[in-house]
C-alpha cells in the first residue's frame, strides 16, 4: 500500500515538475499537504493517492484514462470528483458532486 502511495507521489512530482504557487513554493506542497491531512484524518490508501494525483489533469493535461490505467477506477473516481467540485458554480451541483465523492470515500 506504501509502494502505491510513493508511486502517486513520484508522479505527481514529474507532473507537477516546474509548477509553482503563488506564494513561490513548489506547486506539489499543495497535494502533500492535501494528502498529508487526509492521513492524519487516518482515509484510506486510495484517498490519500487521489490527494496527491487530485491536480494533476486540470494543471497537467493528464487525462483521467491515464490515471485510471496507472491506480485503479476508484483512485480515478475520486480525482475526477475532486476536479469538477471546482469546477462548479452553482450551489446545487456543488451539492450533489460533493456527496459523490464523499460516497466514494465512505461507502
Amino acid at each position: 500500500k506504501i509502494a502505491l502511495v510513493e508511486t502517486a507521489y513520484d508522479f505527481a512530482l514529474k507532473a507537477h515538475q516546474g509548477q509553482v504557487r503563488k506564494s513561490g513554493e513548489p506547486y506539489m506542497e499543495h497535494p502533500l499537504q492535501t494528502a498529508l491531512i487526509l492521513a492524519e484524518l487516518q482515509l484510506d490508501v486510495s484517498s490519500l493517492v487521489a490527494a496527491l494525483l487530485h491536480d494533476v489533469p486540470e494543471n497537467c493535461g493528464i487525462p483521467i484514462s491515464e490515471i485510471e490505467a496507472k491506480f485503479g477506477s476508484e483512485v480515478a473516481k475520486l480525482v475526477d470528483g475532486t476536479t469538477k467540485l471546482g469546477k462548479l458554480s452553482r450551489p446545487e451541483e456543488v451539492a450533489t458532486t460533493g456527496k459523490a465523492v464523499l460516497h466514494c470515500f465512505y461507502f
